[in-house]
């Protein structure tokens, strides 16, 4: 292969550009600028991408709120726009990561080259009997539970040392 960025380790694919932007995204990435922690988390539709998903809006919306400002992970990945300009110029970026396949890193650094997020599997901050894959299955109090370990624990990570 001539394209040394490109090898069997990695996936290639072709993503249609958008002419539209979202003013709001824009307004927010613009008015949150300034706070110095970043949060990205897995999206995914699995119970636990349900619990990253919910760690990081407790942790952004309610645990600290003053510090830390919360990524559209879509909007960073599929346009180069305020939210990417947020994960690329961020003091601190840290991934929430539902599991070990770690996907909304591994997105993002295939955006913004040298990206080197904090990573966080979630899944080493709770335990639960038995993880079911749709988050039908989990509960609202398991999924609660389970997200304010994983927010209480990243805000230990902010706390000065």
């Amino acid at each position: 292969m001539n394209n040394p960025t490109i090898s069997s380790e990695t996936e290639l694919f072709r993503l249609p550009k958008s002419k539209v932007t979202c003013c709001a995204c824009e307004a927010n990435s613009a008015s949150q600028a300034s706070k110095p922690v970043v949060i990205m988390c897995c999206e995914g539709g699995c119970s636990r991408g349900e619990i990253a998903r919910r760690a990081a809006n407790l942790l952004c919306l309610k645990i600290a709120p003053e510090k830390t400002v919360r990524l559209c992970l879509g909007g960073a990945f599929t346009k180069d726009t305020g939210q990417r300009k947020l994960a690329r110029y961020a003091k601190r970026l840290i991934a929430i990561e539902g599991c070990f396949i770690k996907c909304g890193t591994r997105m993002m650094m295939g955006v913004i080259p040298g990206l080197n997020p904090e990573v966080v599997d979630a899944t080493d901050h709770y335990e639960l009997e038995a993880m079911p894959f749709g988050i039908d299955g989990l509960s609202e109090k398991d999924a609660d539970l389970c997200a304010t370990k994983v927010a209480d624990y990243v805000a230990s990570l902010l706390r000065p040392s």
